[in-house]
């Protein structure tokens, strides 16, 4: 394609590209909105592999009732109560979107006056299809036990009060409480996504309970190419997921793809070393989960730092959630059942802290915190970023835990008292009882 240099142009001309949407971005982020929203398919695949036989069909169901509950909510007041307002609230954005009013309006003059590279609307389905797969990480945490109708409740309430506004704390207007004042960065979600999603995820199943003959008997995955399949597809997902985040095909949505296959590679290699010396064989399994793991620890800092850091930050997440989910789970004896608290929370907020120590200056987001450039410890010998990572991810861990307790115990009490199905129902497998399917209808063996 011939290049017209810019002093060869009318000034005329200049001025209607300027404000013309670009379609290189427009198409790229299109394709990373349909990446992102099949990340909760796969999600319902890598859960749906690790669950019980008699329990597959309600694990993968619970992923998928997101799509539909959280798609409706986000639509008439998700995305105004994350990005909208005027930014002068630090927690919350407004009600001047809801229901998208005027989004279309908007879009029509968009194409002929605006200063975005690619159109609002794409970015409301960008964003719902995060909140989609946040949402949908707590339900591995609760499944086999939770009632269907409870958990349709939760997710309707806790996207609209819990992840709307940390949203907004985090990514909002000027003025937001995590990344404007406190200064704290997070490219893609590890306080936003993976951190909320894996701490409401351990609120829920302690409000819950534990699972009957939880630590009597031994849980296995029931379906390995489940979960194989399912880290395939989250895996794919993920490169819209943080390659995404750039907002733009440009070079910084490029590091972010590269950092996202080093982080995962490297993950998935110290999984598998860390399971050949602790219990002398490697797993299929435990491979695919060392590879989500070296995908959460990334997604805070995949557009922040270089790709050798990305590697490092792979080999140390892997001991670190492989520690959490084989020791402390048992020590402590909380019942996450497949171990969303282990993974997404104890990876992210590894990621947030290593962020704080890698994050190159030049790349690093300008805030209220530090109007000038800031940057991670290693280059810059200022703990400032680092410890405005910490502080950012404890307001998180503060918001987060209260206010899902609050969600849960309401719930409670409306679910007369119990959020959980019966012993019989829970015996029996709930698949059966609550939707009157099997997974494998032809199957005479035990499970």
């Amino acid at each position: 394609m011939r290049i017209v240099p810019a002093t060869m142009m009318s000034q005329a001309k200049q001025e209607e590209m300027k404000t013309m949407l670009d379609t290189g971005t427009s198409a790229f982020m299109l394709v990373c909105v349909m990446l992102v929203l099949l990340m909760t398919p796969g999600l319902a695949f890598f859960y749906g592999g690790l669950a019980r036989r008699k329990n597959v069909v309600n694990t993968m169901f619970m992923s998928l009732i997101v799509l539909g509950v959280v798609g409706v909510v986000w639509v008439l007041a998700g995305q105004s109560f994350a990005y909208g307002g005027d930014g002068s609230i630090p927690f919350f954005g407004g009600f001047d979107k809801l229901a998208l009013s005027g989004q279309v309006q908007e879009m029509l003059a968009e194409a002929k006056d605006t200063e975005n590279l690619w159109p609002d609307l794409g970015s409301v389905a960008y964003q719902a299809a995060f909140a989609m797969i946040t949402t949908a990480i707590i339900t591995g945490s609760v499944a086999g036990r939770m009632k269907f109708g409870a958990l349709v409740a939760f997710v309707a309430i806790w996207v609209l009060l819990v992840y709307a506004p940390l949203a907004h704390m985090v990514w909002g207007a000027e003025g937001s409480l995590i990344g404007d004042i406190i200064g704290a960065i997070d490219f893609a979600g590890g306080d936003v996504v993976h951190i909320s999603s894996g701490l409401t995820g351990l609120v829920l199943c302690l409000v819950l309970g534990k699972r009957k003959g939880y630590g009597l008997m031994s849980y296995r995955p029931h379906n390995v190419p489940f979960v194989v399949l399912g880290a395939a597809l989250l895996w794919f997902g993920w490169f819209g997921f943080n390659g995404g985040s750039a907002f733009a095909a440009n070079g910084v949505a490029a590091l972010a793809i590269l950092n996202t296959v080093a982080a995962s590679a490297a993950a998935l290699l110290s999984w598998t070393i860390v399971e050949r010396i602790k219990v002398g064989k490697p797993t299929l399994v435990g491979a695919a989960t060392g590879l989500v793991a070296g995908l959460v620890v990334i997604t805070p800092a995949a557009g922040f730092v270089e790709p050798w850091a990305a590697i490092i930050m792979g080999f140390i997440v892997s001991p670190i959630c492989y520690f959490a989910i084989s020791f402390i789970k048992a020590k402590i004896g909380y019942d996450d059942a497949l171990d969303a608290f282990g993974c997404h929370a104890i990876g992210g907020t590894t990621g947030g802290i290593l962020t704080g120590l890698f994050c190159v200056p030049e790349l690093c987001w300008k805030s209220a915190a530090f109007p000038e450039v800031a940057g991670g410890l290693l280059y810059t010998g200022n703990p400032n970023l680092l410890i405005a990572q910490i502080l950012g991810i404890l307001v998180t861990i503060v918001f987060v835990t209260v206010a899902t307790l609050i969600i849960g115990f309401v719930l409670k009490a409306i679910f007369k008292g119990s959020l959980r199905v019966s012993e019989e129902v829970e015996s029996e497998g709930l698949d059966a009882v609550l939707h009157g399917e099997s997974a494998y209808p032809a199957y005479n063996g035990l499970d």
